[in-house]
């Protein structure tokens, strides 16, 4: 058993069967893609196992996605029951940005925003600063993002869900460029450039490891990190948003070939493009102090760190040779942190972090996509 599957299953997470069960669900989603016929459509197969499902409709590529938050919104109650600090505007945030970095991932950009916001019970919105907080956090997402707020739908799950706790989670449409196609990664070539773009931390990924960590140290959330900042506070760092990059990019008509966002599984996703290649990297943005203390408290080796955090890379963006660096200056204009990281290269299906002195190779990922 690797430490990252250790761990994770400690924290009441099995990879190995979530993933299975996604692979079923894939082959039972494929055989439902002529139906879309019937209504004047196209399914784009190929983008079956990417961020986003891409269909075609009336002449017009779209993207369909949903996405959920994970268990970061029962860090954000600790941090308010024991801190008194209000951190669900940020966790509201943090959906939307997983939500919508992940349509990017695509190419398209988004048109609307639904909500998916389950409690435990109705009473969940009686501390109405938390439900305000709530509520503003995701208007503000989709404010950042350019996209609308559709509406949403806002169970009350007793039995379900613990009565002090809320589910986020959502979906998302979202347009290609006119005359532009989905990026699938079909023109991924030996040669292309990675630019890795920085994260502000956790991200939505990890927090249920983060949460056994928690409850692992005498201070729990408020143990304080050497910048003086608590660690509850420091996870709930709202993600980063990238879709201005993706718009900026699309209309530059940038040679991007692949975006991947390193969510779960870490930088195992930048060997996400099925094919056999591999992804050099030289340089890393640095890694985020609560995520360097997370890997310390965990006791995770490197290969460990990075298959389960995004450690400072939040979006990999692939692009034909000579590009990297204009698409890291795109970056830097919308204050977003980047490196021109690596390369595609010929050969096995393998990411090389040569930094950190880690390789993972295809069979891995195989064991862990999702």
């Amino acid at each position: 058993m690797s430490d990252q599957g250790a761990s994770y299953r400690a924290a009441g997470v099995d990879y190995d069967a979530l993933d299975a069960g996604k692979r079923l669900a894939m082959a039972k989603a494929l055989s439902t893609s002529s139906l879309l016929r019937a209504r004047g459509g196209r399914s784009l197969d190929a983008s079956r196992g990417e961020p986003a499902f891409v269909f075609e409709l009336g002449g017009q590529a779209l993207a369909f996605v949903v996405e959920g938050l994970g268990t970061k919104s029962i860090i954000a109650r600790h941090v308010l029951e024991g801190q008194g600090v209000n951190r669900f505007a940020d966790v509201a945030y943090d959906t939307v940005a997983a939500i919508l970095n992940d349509l990017c991932c695509v190419g398209a950009l988004p048109l609307v925003v639904n909500a998916y916001f389950a409690t435990g019970s109705s009473e969940w919105y009686a501390q109405g600063e938390r439900a305000a907080a709530l509520l503003e956090g995701w208007r503000a997402a989709c404010a950042d993002a350019g996209c609308v707020w559709g509406g949403g739908e806002s169970p009350s799950l007793p039995g379900l869900l613990e009565e002090q706790d809320i589910e986020l989670a959502g979906a998302a449409v979202g347009a290609l460029p006119a005359g532009r196609g989905p990026i699938l990664g079909e023109d991924l070539a030996p040669g292309d450039e990675i630019v890795l773009v920085a994260s502000s931390g956790l991200h939505a990924n990890g927090a249920s490891l983060a949460r056994l960590v928690a409850g692992r140290l005498p201070d729990g959330y408020a143990t304080e990190l050497p910048s003086g900042s608590s660690f509850g506070e420091a996870l709930l760092a709202p993600s980063l948003m990238y879709v201005p990059l993706v718009a900026a990019l699309q209309e530059a008509n940038a040679p991007v070939t692949y975006i991947s966002h390193v969510t779960g599984h870490g930088l195992l996703k930048l060997m996400r493009p099925p094919k056999e290649l591999t992804y050099r990297i030289e340089r890393l943005p640095p890694v985020p102090e609560v995520l360097s203390f997370l890997v310390a408290q965990a006791g995770l080796e490197q290969p460990a760190a990075y298959s389960t955090f995004n450690m400072g890379s939040g979006y990999a963006i692939y692009c034909a040779a000579g590009a990297g660096e204009s698409v890291v200056g795109r970056a830097q204009q919308l204050g977003l942190g980047a490196v021109l990281a690596g390369r595609v290269e010929e050969g096995p299906r393998q990411v090389v972090l040569e930094p950190v002195d880690v390789t993972f190779d295809g069979a891995q990922l195989e064991l862990s996509a999702g």
